[in-house]
């Protein structure tokens, strides 16, 4: 549905003094796609580019360089008509943090009808119905349309994101760390809450998290991201539990699970720094496998049969399965 050529993006940086400021690189030669009905993860460290990759997706970031792709059409080649209307209706988005995402001035049924009215959907009596049945489809009882958004909790909030950004019966739902403000019981019914409605309206999604045992949970395919580029990329099964690059192995080891218990491997070893990135790897600075040939360019793209992809001079090899009754 929506597919990444090649993406760049360069922001300037207030370093480098008045006649030539420094760049940051916050996202490298990003190939990635966004498959109808499929849920594709984002995991990576804080400052990885996860969220500028995620505003690339839905049209808020233009790419320095590169294209993106909406059905087969290039997005930044339409017209900002045509983006407004047929991309703009087509994806939504639930950021963060929803105390912030939704205006405390607005009362729970101005937030729901707003994109309805905006883009004219429909009689005023099929938006006031839509509002009713958002409401139903995020499991929120009627009385909370009077409701502001102060007056709710945490997770009703994040119900109400979910409930606006389904407003326009979109085909790709973004979700930026949905559940990071969350409280962790609250947290589980938002993830079911996605997972129901992946089913039931048969959405797409890409979910943007820091936890990537929560996105092996969620996620049909992930991607691991850092310091802007793709290090990884494939079928979630694969990726989580046959992980290649290093760096995926590292976030593995670091994020408690109940059914593994891998050695945690801590990293040292400079952060590279995003104005001034590392030539080849950018993980070849705290990377225990490192040697001049990770140094050289970024490597090459190796793949398995099954659309698991790493760039890795020296991959890890893969852990063997384990059968369910050991």
């Amino acid at each position: 549905m929506v597919r990444l050529d090649g993406v760049h993006v360069r922001h300037k940086a207030r370093s480098g003094g008045i006649l030539h400021r420094d760049s940051v690189y916050a996202l490298t030669e990003v190939s990635l796609e966004v498959r109808r009905g499929e849920i594709l993860g984002l995991v990576g460290e804080s400052g990885c580019g996860k969220s500028t990759l995620a505003r690339v997706v839905t049209g808020l970031q233009r790419p320095t360089e590169g294209h993106v792709h909406f059905r087969g059409r290039d997005l930044w080649s339409m017209s900002p008509a045509e983006r407004r209307g047929d991309f703009g209706s087509s994806v939504g988005v639930v950021f963060q943090d929803a105390s912030t995402a939704l205006n405390p001035r607005l009362s729970v049924r101005r937030i729901l009808r707003d994109p309805l009215d905006v883009h004219r959907r429909g009689t005023r009596e099929a938006r006031e119905a839509r509002v009713l049945e958002l409401l139903d489809l995020v499991g929120l009882p009627a009385h909370t349309l009077e409701a502001m958004p102060g007056q709710l909790s945490g997770g009703q909030r994040q119900r109400v994101a979910i409930a606006r950004a389904l407003a326009l019966e979109p085909e790709l739902i973004v979700a930026d760390e949905p559940t990071s403000a969350l409280d962790v019981s609250v947290r589980a019914q938002i993830l079911n809450l996605l997972v129901d409605l992946r089913e039931r309206l048969g959405l797409g999604m890409v979910f943007i998290s820091h936890d990537v045992q929560t996105v092996r949970y969620l996620a049909d395919r992930i991607a691991v991201l850092y310091l802007g580029r793709v290090v990884e990329e494939g079928p979630a099964e694969q990726v989580a539990g046959r992980s290649r690059h290093p760096y995926t192995t590292a976030l593995l080891s670091a994020t408690p699970s109940l059914l593994e218990r891998p050695e945690r491997i801590v990293l040292h070893g400079p952060v590279p720094s995003a104005t001034n990135p590392p030539p080849g790897c950018p993980f070849s600075t705290r990377c225990w496998k490192a040697d001049d040939a990770c140094s050289t360019g970024f490597p090459a793209g190796e793949e398995s049969g099954d659309g698991h992809r790493w760039h890795c001079v020296h991959p890890e090899e893969p852990s063997p399965r384990v059968s369910p009754d050991r």
